[in-house]
């Protein structure tokens, strides 16, 4: 889906043309990976434009850095206010968001600590990330070959441009095999999550979702459809799952900000329950579409902008 470009990007505290924001050649973040990044979204809700869970977004981002040893500098108040400046000034009712901050230009070598922290905010139209229909009809995915990290090799509670590495390979091969996403497994051979989002199944009337230490990212979306479903007597268990509750399973889908709530209709050409998306999907869909679409926010998780 390429990225529909818009007038202004923020960089460093400076509104650019789309076309002037750069980066040097030499720049960490392009030979190590050194990045850390968000994806947010703005919503045209009935009640105006807001933004989801950006204090949340915001706070994730601030840790990631921190676990790299890296300080984003500028405070969590001032990038709130620096998202909302980047959206007005492109004139955009909804869209996505994305803050990034990375090692800039310094040295080149592994050692990052003489480069400095560079920030920049990004906003563009995004819809549906899996595919149009994606959210209606659900998905077909495989269980990829490509497994996830062991927990003492990459920290996968942080949001990092190096992580992605993985999740491209995964995406790779499942897209070069006809489905539209895969699902890894974590180093001890049970269910992580997909390439970019946090994986649910429902299996005997209960909903699951995978742990922590399944080398999963702590997905905001991931959070708040559990607590969505906590509120709505749905029984929602964090367990380490095995593969094959993929394929016995009455319901999957995955969750995150740019995949929102995707039933997933099939893994490795096995039908998940009737094949469409299930009732307990529906549920948590209209829940979620209620916040996001009609502005109804009892949680304090909207910011809205005004004109």
């Amino acid at each position: 889906m390429p990225v529909k470009k818009v007038e202004k990007i923020w960089m460093n505290g400076t509104l650019l043309n789309w076309d002037d924001a750069k980066v040097h050649v030499l720049s960490h973040v392009i030979h190590y990976g050194s990045s850390w990044f968000e994806g947010i979204r703005c919503y045209d809700t009935k009640k105006g434009s807001a933004i989801f869970r950006l204090k949340e977004h915001l706070n994730r981002l601030t840790t990631s850095a921190k676990i790299y040893r890296a300080e984003i500098p500028y405070s969590q108040d001032q990038m709130q206010q620096a998202i909302i400046e980047t959206i007005k000034a492109n004139k955009m009712r909804a869209c996505y968001i994305r803050p990034v901050a990375f090692r800039g230009y310094g040295d080149v070598g592994v050692n990052p600590m003489n480069n400095p922290v560079d920030t920049v905010i990004a906003v563009w139209d995004w819809g549906q990330y899996l595919g149009t229909g994606a959210v209606q009809d659900g998905i077909d995915v495989c269980v990829s070959s490509w497994r996830r990290p062991l927990p003492d090799t990459f920290p996968t509670m942080a949001k990092t441009g190096g992580n992605y590495m993985n999740s491209q390979l995964i995406k790779l091969e499942a897209i070069s095999n006809g489905y539209t996403e895969g699902i890894a497994l974590d180093s001890n051979g049970y269910i992580s999550e997909g390439s970019g989002e946090n994986i649910f199944v429902v299996y005997d009337g209960r909903l699951f979702t995978t742990p922590l230490h399944a080398a999963i990212l702590p997905g905001i979306t991931r959070t708040t459809v559990m607590q969505l479903a906590d509120e709505s007597g749905i029984e929602v268990k964090e367990e380490t799952m095995l593969r094959d509750i993929l394929y016995a399973a009455d319901e999957a889908f995955f969750t995150g900000t740019a995949a929102e709530i995707t039933p997933i209709r099939s893994v490795d050409k096995m039908k998940v329950g009737n094949g469409k998306p299930g009732p307990v999907t529906r549920k948590l869909q209209e829940l979620y579409f209620k916040i996001v679409r009609d502005g109804e926010d009892k949680h304090d998780w909207l910011t809205f902008i005004s004109d």
